[in-house]
């Protein structure tokens, strides 16, 4: 495939290149067709402005504070080998970054999802209030049916990446709307790449957050519903990312 201007020479601009072994002819993907997917998957991800450039290579990772530096070195090096991996793994097939605000959770989780697209893998970023109000007003007649293909999306895409999980007022509807997703996609074993500012468990309440202050965040059961919980946690393994400061007060914060 070759774009408007630039004609592969490989492939002369069809996406196959024709290989010869054992006395017969073949033909397989050129480079330049997985280099131009990855690029439509990019631009079909939903990747807010904000974090269009967020990748592994430009992650802070350092800290003048050690005990951080050493949860921003430990929380890279988890993403980076998830995505190294994906999908040849036995275990848990999605991830849940914990932390306060600021500590860098998107970006890491932005830059998984980078590194599976240059894969070949559908990786689709949803805001997790913006999909609940999405899908709410989506009953509404003078909206259609277009918003509730998002919610369809969320459910069938390759990847999904959920942002701020547990971040809307609760109600019995957000509860069902939120255990369906997460239940349909742990079934089907799809990854979930979510991230959080709530807390996981009920053993890290009460603890020091990075200012000093003690810690008085809601749980995540409470926000998303036992159910959901239960099976976020037996589909993702947890990068915790407790106690990190901010990151745009980080020394060479972006």
């Amino acid at each position: 495939m070759a774009s408007a201007t630039t004609v592969c020479p490989h492939c002369g601009g069809t996406g196959w290149r024709i290989h010869e072994k054992g006395g017969l002819s073949g033909a397989e993907r050129c480079d330049c067709f997985k280099v131009q997917r990855a690029e439509r998957l990019v631009e079909a991800s939903g990747i807010p402005a904000n974090y269009a450039k967020a990748s592994f290579e430009n992650f802070i990772h350092f800290h003048h504070d050690q005990q951080q530096a050493t949860k921003l070195v430990d929380a890279f090096k988890a993403s980076y080998d998830f995505a190294e991996r994906f999908p040849h793994r036995t275990d848990k097939p999605g991830l849940l970054f914990v932390g306060p605000t600021g500590a860098g959770k998107t970006h890491l989780a932005v830059a998984v999802m980078r590194r599976l697209m240059q894969k070949g893998f559908e990786a689709l970023f949803f805001g997790y209030q913006e999909l609940l109000e999405n899908l709410k007003s989506s009953y509404d007649p003078a909206y259609g049916a277009a918003l509730r293909e998002s919610y369809q999306r969320a459910l069938e895409c390759e990847v999904l990446v959920l942002d701020d999980l547990g971040a809307y007022r609760v109600t019995d509807w957000v509860l069902d709307t939120v255990t369906h997703l997460i239940t349909v996609r742990c079934n089907e074993r799809r990854p979930v790449i979510a991230t959080t500012n709530l807390v996981e468990s009920r053993a890290d309440l009460g603890r020091r957050t990075a200012s000093g202050e003690t810690d008085t965040r809601y749980l995540l059961g409470e926000r998303i519903g036992e159910r959901a919980r239960s099976r976020v946690m037996e589909m993702c393994t947890v990068i915790r990312m407790h106690g990190v400061s901010d990151y745009r007060e980080r020394p060479s914060a972006r």
